[in-house]
């Protein structure tokens, strides 16, 4: 399964690191992709990232699922490329994997993708996804993935661990991490 996960200056670093971490351990081909010109961004809490590669130098169609992770200001800044909106409809149109925390999941409520569907968020985000959202801290509908953030990317991992390699794997990682995972 190949993974691209946008990285935006202002994301919060423990869903991206965690996201990164995990789907790695569970065994999928992850690359963290940076929006702009370099390949470092800035953490919404000062921590810099390093991504794996830039967005210009991809074959997006290469790819299986996209995975957005959160943080207020990162979301905005996900949400004002257009390269990350064109790829969010196309995966959705295809059937791909769609994924968000936190934020993030307002971005595919201002897209579209979400009428009809179930999703959550960070609560205080709530009103933007309209009559789709729900209350809990993760929720697969189809191919749309969403978590509400930072105290849940562990366990919003391990699901789509679980989507994109399969409940054995996602088993094997969860116990190796000492955690438990219905």
């Amino acid at each position: 399964m190949l993974v691209l996960i946008p990285l935006a200056d202002g994301v919060e670093e423990l869903e991206a690191v965690t996201i990164i971490d995990i789907l790695r351990r569970g065994g999928c081909e992850v690359t963290s992709v940076a929006l702009g010109n370099g390949l470092t961004v800035q953490g919404s809490r000062g921590v810099t990232l390093m991504a794996d590669t830039r967005w210009d130098s991809l074959d997006i169609s290469r790819f299986d699922a996209i995975v957005l992770p959160g943080g207020g200001k990162g979301t905005e800044n996900l949400a004002s490329d257009p390269r990350v909106i064109e790829t969010v409809l196309t995966f959705d149109r295809a059937g791909k994997f769609v994924t968000a925390i936190c934020a993030a999941p307002t971005l595919l409520a201002a897209a579209g993708i979400l009428k009809g569907r179930k999703a959550t968020c960070y609560p205080t985000c709530a009103k933007q996804l309209g009559s789709a959202y729900g209350e809990v801290p993760v929720i697969a509908d189809g191919n749309i993935i969403t978590s509400q953030g930072p105290g849940t990317a562990m366990l919003f991992a391990l699901v789509l661990v679980r989507h994109f390699a399969g409940d054995e794997a996602a088993l094997r990682v969860a116990k190796g991490l000492l955690t438990q995972f219905p």
